[in-house]
């Protein structure tokens, strides 16, 4: 996802960019805690399907968990589309109450971060154009490949092809780095699957195809992103738990996916 060390035309495409540039706010609720306080979730909305903007609302594959979370937590939620390198700062400053953003979790982030229980299983592939000679990671070595700057797509083409190759073409987000790719500025564009996945499919004309490579990039974790020793994180890992155990999350994720989401993993994780 984007991951942080860390469809549609075009047009829809910087849409989509020129959207991110500003904030957009959506509130919803639980039944509430009794405490009158709504919690506020910071995103990068410019990673469908898990965060992007529709109309100036904020909606996605994320946003419906958390709102299912909230509801089943019984607090109140306002998203606000910060942008991913200030969502880290805000909830490292406490100035917000949860990141969500199709977030990994890893120890690095542990370090300065809390996290949920995971939510959801992804990990990097290769988007190519039909007919590419890019058939493993290894191949993309002597290729300038395109990468959301920071990511965890990112960090796995530097350890695949040298930390301060020339060859990296880095970006602000994922759409920049496929737009890289349509105007033959890069031969792959290395993200998580979920998001190639779902370029690939919604764009047929581009006629860009999704390479996976097993070996060469390992299963990662999303969790929801909170301060240190944050007051929310037990109850919104109570609900992600009772979510995944009513149907709900599967309903959520066969909305946004098409297909059966692999629970028992997800609770092994947990």
């Amino acid at each position: 996802m984007k991951k942080r060390f860390w469809m549609a035309s075009i047009l829809a495409s910087v849409m989509l960019i020129l959207a991110a540039c500003g904030t957009s706010e959506e509130e919803t609720s639980g039944d509430g805690d009794g405490s009158g306080k709504t919690y506020r979730v910071v995103t990068d909305a410019n990673y469908s399907p898990f965060e992007f903007q529709d109309g100036g609302e904020i909606v996605g594959f994320d946003v419906d968990i958390v709102k299912a979370v909230a509801k089943e937590a019984g607090i109140k939620v306002k998203f606000e589309n910060v942008g991913w390198d200030p969502l880290f700062v805000e909830i490292k400053n406490k100035t917000a109450d949860m990141g969500m953003s199709a977030i990994s979790i890893n120890d690095e982030r542990k370090a300065t971060y809390d996290f949920s229980v995971p939510y959801f299983l992804s990990t990097n592939k290769i988007l190519v154009p039909e007919g590419s000679d890019i058939k493993s990671a290894e191949d993309l070595k002597g290729k300038k490949v395109a990468v959301q700057t920071g990511t965890t797509g990112h960090l796995a083409v530097e350890k695949i092809v040298g930390e301060k190759n020339e060859d990296i073409r880095k970006f602000e987000t994922t759409v920049l780095a496929i737009m890289e790719m349509k105007q033959n500025g890069a031969k792959a564009v290395v993200a998580d699957n979920g998001v190639v996945e779902e370029y690939a499919k919604n764009n047929p004309n581009d006629k860009f195809v999704v390479v996976a490579d097993e070996d060469a990039f390992e299963n990662e974790y999303y969790g929801l992103m909170f301060p240190k020793d944050s007051e929310l994180k037990d109850k919104v890992n109570e609900a992600l738990k009772t979510i995944m155990d009513n149907g709900t999350y599967t309903e959520i994720y066969k909305k946004w996916f098409g297909i059966e989401p692999d629970i028992e993993t997800l609770k092994e994780q947990q």
